[in-house]
């Protein structure tokens, strides 16, 4: 079974890891995780398109095998300035895009931004802001943020015995996550502490709502400038209406949205072979692909 090679890359003072799949003269494929995951949270759906694309799976900033940033700084935009970072996107041809939850908004802000950059943009469950809301007041802002790095100063990350203890704590959160699965993302996703122990390697930081956070309108309005065409996925069983969340599709150029039944916020860990069906359909590979 293939593995991908292990790379590392400098952005922001920052050494950031990401996972190249290989076959680089192809057309890049970006999969961009969610928060407090990591980049082979992708293999199902990495390894099935390799072969067609140049698959590169980064550890986002905070996250898997990437620094964790310096004071905690994890606005989305920070997150897109990594990706212009990212060696095998130099002097590349326009990429096709995947992103997950948090992903898929940095997904959507990076197309946004770069739109000669992107050259299919996939959105799994990650339309988490409604361009018509309204932002609260920038002191109760300013407040929740001092508030909540105030209560993870000093704090200690949760230890587990084993690595099948933290891959339970993942099946406990998703009743749909399989054992084998749950351990691939839990030996991941941990690191092993000096006394044998395991913690998760995700910043705790990365969870705080940083107070400069772009305006509903503002998302809305790079969303209006992503020029490809865009599928987004939204899961039937997750914390985010998907009907309502659909909606959203009016404010891009190209873009239809789909509903996956019998699956959860984590949708391609749910039902993965659906959602690589949908995938491969929409960035048109030959049937049986």
């Amino acid at each position: 079974m293939q593995q991908p090679q292990s790379c590392f890359f400098q952005s922001h003072g920052l050494r950031l890891h990401y996972w190249d799949w290989g076959n680089a003269e192809a057309t890049p494929l970006l999969l961009i995780h969610g928060g407090k995951d990591h980049g082979r949270s992708w293999d199902h759906l990495a390894r099935a398109l390799q072969s067609h694309f140049h698959v590169i799976a980064p550890d986002l900033r905070g996250h898997g095998d990437s620094d964790w940033a310096r004071g905690g700084s994890y606005a989305l935009p920070e997150y897109v300035y990594d990706l212009t970072r990212l060696p095998a996107l130099a002097d590349a041809p326009p990429a096709a895009v995947i992103g997950h939850s948090m992903g898929g908004m940095i997904a959507m802000l990076y197309a946004g931004t770069f739109p000669d950059r992107v050259d299919r943009l996939v959105v799994l469950d990650g339309v988490t802001v409604r361009p018509d809301a309204t932002m609260a007041p920038v002191h109760e802002r300013m407040t929740k943020w001092l508030g909540q790095l105030d209560r993870l100063e000093g704090r200690q990350p949760r230890r587990y015995p084993t690595i099948d203890d933290a891959a339970a704590q993942m099946r406990a959160h998703n009743k749909r996550l399989g054992h084998d699965l749950s351990l691939h993302l839990a030996g991941h996703g941990t690191r092993r502490n000096d006394d044998g122990s395991y913690s998760w390697k995700f910043d705790p930081y990365q969870r705080v709502t940083a107070p400069h956070r772009l305006a509903p309108s503002e998302y809305a309005e790079l969303w209006g400038r992503i020029a490809c065409p865009t599928l987004l996925l939204f899961a039937g069983e997750s914390f985010i209406d998907p009907a309502r969340a659909a909606e959203a599709s009016r404010y891009f150029q190209n873009a239809r949205a789909e509903i996956v039944t019998e699956a959860g916020h984590w949708l391609q860990h749910d039902r993965p072979d659906e959602v690589l069906r949908l995938i491969s359909e929409f960035v048109e590979l030959p049937s049986g692909c």
